[in-house]
C-alpha cells in the first residue's frame, strides 16, 4: 500500500483537537486507538447515506460500499473516492498493517485489509464507529 503525500488540509492544535472530541473520540482519532469489537454505532447499521469523518466532516464512505465482514467493526469495500482515505504502513504491536487515515485531517479511521474476497475491490476497510458520522439519504 503507497502513501498519500499530501498534507492534511485541516490541522488543528491538540488541545483545540481535545475541545472538539470526547474523549474517547479523541483516543481512536488522534492517538491511532481502538474501540472494542461488536460495541461501535454502526457496526450492524444497514442504514443508506454518507459517512464522514468525526473529527472534520470530510465524506469517508459511503454505504453502497458496506459490508457485513463478521470482524466487529464497520467494514467497508472502498472510501467514496480515492482521496477521502490515505493508507499508511503500520508496525504497532509487532504487526505490518495498513493504516487508513481521513485524508482531509488525518485522523486515524482504521485498519484496510487484504482478505475480502467477496467484495469488488478485495478490500476490507475496517473502521472504528467512534471516527465516523452517518448522514442518512432523504428518501
Amino acid at each position: 500500500m503507497t502513501t498519500s503525500a499530501h498534507q492534511p488540509q485541516v490541522v488543528k492544535s491538540d488541545e483545540e483537537w481535545r475541545a472538539q472530541l470526547s474523549p474517547e473520540e479523541y483516543a481512536v482519532l488522534r492517538e491511532a486507538g481502538t474501540e472494542r469489537p461488536w460495541t461501535g454505532e454502526y457496526v450492524d447499521t444497514k442504514t443508506v447515506g454518507v459517512y464522514s469523518c468525526r473529527a472534520c466532516g470530510a465524506e469517508l464512505f459511503r454505504s453502497e460500499t458496506k459490508f457485513d465482514s463478521h470482524c466487529g467493526w464497520p467494514s467497508f469495500y472502498a472510501p467514496s473516492t480515492s482521496d477521502n482515505v490515505v493508507l499508511r504502513d503500520d508496525t504497532s504491536h509487532g504487526m505490518l498493517r495498513t493504516e487508513a487515515l481521513c485524508g482531509t485531517c488525518h485522523s486515524h479511521l482504521g485498519h484496510v485489509f487484504a482478505d475480502a474476497p467477496q467484495t469488488p475491490t478485495g478490500d476490507r476497510y475496517c473502521i472504528n464507529s467512534v471516527s465516523i458520522t452517518l448522514a442518512p439519504s432523504e428518501a
